[in-house]
């Protein structure tokens, strides 16, 4: 098996709060030893060497929530283009979602998924379950056979499950395997046919306008229905300030309560929806800057754990329509790193903090080995410079969909190398070569 030194790296681990100059040792797909004493007297012969220049070398990062689009709209994005754009961004373990066509709700589509990520042989790729058969809020599928193929969690993710006895029971029914209940925390009766945040921008664009009550009123009531089951409930892309509190009040009261936020709704509002900009159009939408603030802050004392990019590609035509026709969604793994790296160079959060939403918290709400640099774990890294200046190009985005309300942002900080398994997929140098 090929072994390989990674020399003059600054090393991050959130998991033992480790930040040193030292290298680190990978055999075959494990971290075989790491440390600032490792190779002081040098590399010993046969063993492959990379010279990290001082950058910084930390756990691959690791996105719990991403739409890959397979099966059933592979004109917008594949698992194996989902795959190259996730490497590109740093990311070495991700988890799509189920809202595919058609959706992943049985045994054999979870095994479809695994299959092409095989046949990919990029990022690892663990998927997320439909909580109810074929999203329809209705019948649940079984949870316990799609668990024990491989499902992490459930979720049904673009629509929320907005009967509260479905979801009494979804909750019930994933406490007796430990499962993790992912909600899209909207009462789709409250947002109607809206298409940006309720206030004053949609009212001076003459939109129909969703109000924040909107997203925290399914929070509160399933809240109140896991004091009832007890169980796992994690809130998706959480956006209001509302819906932070209700769960900051939760964990002060010993729920099992966990959520996740996605750049856009820390780095932008729904100022930049400017002239009817539909490539910042999203569910839940951009709000205001009083909530953006709320979502820093909620990264900034841990009661959002993870930061995720509801990554979520369209092709032009689903999204140059008028606002209300466009489809919701941006693309984000190729801005993952940078974007959530702003959190850091303005700071909100020490680097070790910001690694720790990124990587080492969603693997362990999802219990899976990655997320940190220990002796055995994977060998899972990025290699990255926190400080490189460059602008957002969607054009050079390896994803096949180029929605990004990033375009042209000035950024600090990007991906140099990416290695899943030992195997180095990514470099930058080479990408930007075969340009």
């Amino acid at each position: 098996m090929s072994r390989t030194a990674y020399i003059n790296a600054r090393l991050l681990d959130p998991r033992n709060e480790l930040d040193a100059l030292g290298a680190l040792l990978t055999d075959g797909t494990c971290i075989a030893d790491l440390g600032p004493g490792l190779f002081a007297e040098g590399v010993p012969e046969g063993i492959e060497t990379v010279d990290c220049g001082g950058h910084c070398l930390a756990p691959g990062l690791v996105d719990m929530h991403v739409h890959l689009r397979e099966p059933g709209h592979e004109h917008k994005e594949t698992i194996a283009t989902g795959s190259l754009s996730a490497l590109a961004g740093g990311v070495t373990s991700l988890c799509s979602m189920p809202n595919t066509d058609p959706v992943i709700d049985n045994v054999g589509l979870i095994e479809f998924i695994q299959r092409r990520a095989r046949e990919a042989k990029g990022v690892k790729v663990y998927p997320f379950a439909a909580v109810t058969k074929n999203l329809d809020g209705k019948q649940l599928t079984e949870f316990g056979m799609l668990a024990e193929a491989g499902a992490v969690a459930f979720t049904d993710d673009g629509l929320p499950v907005a009967d509260s006895q479905v979801m009494r029971r979804a909750l019930s029914y994933a406490k007796t395997f430990d499962l993790m209940i992912s909600q899209h925390a909207e009462d789709l009766s409250l947002s109607g046919c809206g298409c940006m945040a309720e206030g004053e921008v949609a009212t001076r664009l003459g939109l129909d306008g969703i109000p924040e009550v909107s997203e925290s009123i399914v929070v509160e009531r399933d809240i109140r229905l896991l004091e009832l089951t007890g169980g796992r409930y994690h809130v998706a892309h959480i956006s209001t300030a509302q819906a932070v509190d209700c769960v900051r009040r939760a964990k002060a009261r010993g729920l099992q309560v966990t959520c996740e936020a996605a750049p856009h709704h820390f780095a932008l509002t729904d100022l930049d929806v400017g002239d009817y900009r539909t490539f910042a159009k999203m569910a839940p939408p951009l709000r205001s800057e009083e909530n953006r603030a709320a979502i820093v802050e909620g990264l900034k004392d841990g009661t959002i754990d993870a930061i995720a990019t509801d990554h979520a590609p369209h092709d032009q035509e689903s999204k140059r329509l008028p606002m209300a026709h466009a489809a919701n969604g941006v693309v984000g793994l190729e801005t993952l790193l940078p974007l959530s790296l702003e959190l850091y160079h303005h700071g909100h959060l020490t680097l070790l903090n910001l690694l720790r939403r990124l990587t080492l918290a969603p693997a362990e709400l999802l219990n899976l080995p990655s997320g940190r640099l220990t002796k055995g774990a994977p060998a899972d890294l990025v290699l990255f410079d926190p400080d490189t200046p460059w602008v957002v190009d969607t054009s050079k985005f390896q994803s096949m969909s180029k929605n990004s309300p990033f375009d042209g942002r000035p950024v600090q900080g990007r991906a140099l190398r990416t290695v899943v398994d030992g195997r180095t997929l990514f470099t930058l140098d080479s990408d930007l070569a075969a340009r």
